[in-house]
């Protein structure tokens, strides 16, 4: 397995990559991983040169490029030249922390989509209150802000098909993001899609799912339209990044008493933090194109890194992306 690697990507590149890397190198060293980016930067953290290769460039995209222009003008950017060498077969898969647009235009445009996918989809897994290894796969979250009912019925059979393979759920329950879990509520979108979700016999389809309901794990895949998908998302870490805050705000101002509250209740107040992390399951999936393209958040920190690299392995392993290429192929 060999992982092309933005090493410069993030708002912490590149140590917080490359110790993440380190950490991953641990768990998989099987993994042969390809460093795009500024090689005396990089070498201050590698801390084991084994199956480790570095391929320098002094440019790389910005956070505030303008993602086609980027990808078009930057050739030898460390995201461009990641996603060649996944392109030309040099890697199996490519990851980066940098600019979400620039890498989703990457993806589409030298990756690559799977013949008959029209619209890959942009995909996480989120947590579920109460079940630490659980989660429940939603898409798109943002590469595509305008769909057609037929796009979401393609996403269900995307994050379906991702549930079983890499996260061995049987039979997959998929169900449709609306504003009530009545088959006539909605937009006209949402409306068609149910239609068309119904009649889909390739996937479990459940109905729909009000956005309360998600982490209360209603179902193990959320289909909705890139623009809700993004806000939902973005909703739902804000959320509970305020939530800790106002926790920790509140026990601050109790004085002594509420400090002592706190440290009795210290490893309850971890477990629930730990809970909500969803960068535990990896990064967000660019599927359906012919190889894993996975975006970890800007902020990530050398354990996200390492948890992302976990899920390519396992998408690799369980060889998701050639089992989606033959089920398209025979849609033909």
């Amino acid at each position: 397995m060999k992982i092309a690697v933005d090493a410069m990507g993030g708002d912490h590149a590149p140590q917080a990559i490359i110790e993440g890397v380190m950490l991953a190198k641990q768990d998989f060293p099987e993994i042969e991983f390809l460093l795009y980016g500024k090689e005396d930067e990089i070498k201050k953290y590698v801390t084991d040169e084994t199956n480790i290769t570095i391929i320098h460039t002094d440019e790389k995209i910005n956070s505030d490029d303008e993602p086609v222009k980027a990808i078009r003008r930057k050739k030898t950017a460390s995201m461009v030249l990641a996603a060649q060498a996944v392109k030309n077969g040099e890697a199996d898969a490519i990851f980066s922390a940098g600019n979400t647009g620039a890498l989703l235009a990457a993806g589409l445009f030298i990756v690559g989509r799977i013949k008959n996918v029209e619209r890959p989809g942009l995909m996480s897994t989120l947590p579920v209150i109460g079940q630490p290894d659980g989660g429940f796969d939603m898409l798109d979250l943002g590469a595509n802000a305008d769909n057609k009912p037929e796009h979401l019925v393609q996403y269900a059979v995307l994050g379906s098909f991702y549930a079983e393979k890499v996260r061995n759920i049987a039979t997959p329950r998929v169900a449709l993001l609306n504003n009530g879990s009545e088959e006539t509520k909605g937009s006209e979108l949402t409306k068609k899609a149910f239609e068309l979700l119904s009649e889909e016999d390739s996937i479990n389809f459940i109905g729909n799912v009000e956005a309360r309901d998600l982490l209360s794990g209603a179902a193990d895949v959320v289909v909705t339209d890139g623009f809700t998908g993004n806000a939902v998302l973005k909703s739902i870490e804000g959320t509970a990044l305020n939530m800790m805050g106002l926790l920790k705000s509140s026990i601050l101002a109790e004085g002594f008493k509420g400090k002592m509250g706190a440290l009795l209740l210290k490893n309850a107040l971890r477990g629930m933090k730990d809970e909500m992390d969803y960068s535990k399951h990896g990064g967000a999936v660019l599927f359906g194109l012919k190889a894993p393209v996975i975006k970890t958040h800007g902020s990530t920190g050398p354990e996200a890194v390492r948890y992302t690299i976990r899920q390519i392995q396992t998408m690799l392993k369980t060889e998701v992306v050639p089992q989606l290429v033959s089920y398209y192929e025979t849609k033909e």
